[in-house]
């Protein structure tokens, strides 16, 4: 069974998440670039994601989309790499890799993209409560742990590093001592440089 990943992406997308971890956990991959409003929602690419979004991987006739999906499936199925949880890891890389997808985009989207804050009642409706309760969450606990799960860099740094990565650059999250530094941690490696170099010389031929 061939066991060469496929990649499908865009360079301004959240496919660059997708890459990182690629190249993070050493996997054969293939790169499928896709456009919006043309191949992304082509019926070939619909059959894979019927979202018509990416980025979404195909691996062994298995599909697998949503970025922190994307990270822990990779993590799992290349674990020469190193980039799963330990037993003692895994409570804190599982919670703070859907915190990152759920809670944490949910809100950035709301507040930044959509100037949308929850009055004190509607709080208790949404899952993230608000903008700032989000923040100031993530931020205590990476105020006391290097890394995700503590010391040592797993895969879930890389979905949550991305978010705060793109948050920082675009204004959506707060610049914060303890997301700078983070951020500065997660990004100083040889698999990140790799996968940002792929995706830039992708947008440079477009």
């Amino acid at each position: 069974m061939k066991d060469t990943v496929i990649l499908y992406t865009n360079p301004q997308s959240r496919g660059r998440i997708a890459r990182w971890m690629l190249e993070e956990a050493a996997a054969p991959y293939d790169t499928e670039v896709l456009e919006y409003d043309g191949s992304m929602k082509s019926p070939a690419y619909l059959k894979i994601n019927p979202m018509g979004k990416v980025p979404a991987i195909v691996h062994r006739d298995q599909v697998v989309t949503e970025g922190a999906a994307i990270c822990a499936y990779l993590a799992e199925t290349f674990p020469q790499a190193g980039l799963a949880p330990l037993p003692e890891e895994r409570a804190s890389y599982y919670r703070w890799l859907f915190f990152a997808a759920g809670p944490l985009e949910a809100a950035i989207i709301d507040f930044k993209t959509f100037g949308l804050e929850p009055d004190a009642e509607k709080q208790k409706m949404v899952g993230y409560g608000s903008y700032a309760a989000v923040l100031d969450n993530l931020a205590a606990w990476l105020a006391e742990h290097p890394f995700i799960t503590g010391e040592r860099f797993t895969a879930a740094d890389v979905y949550v590093g991305s978010q705060i990565g793109w948050g920082l650059q675009f204004g959506t999250v707060e610049k914060r001592a303890e997301f700078i530094d983070y951020a500065q941690r997660v990004t100083d490696r040889d698999a990140y440089r790799r996968a940002m170099e792929k995706d830039d010389a992708l947008m440079e031929k477009a």
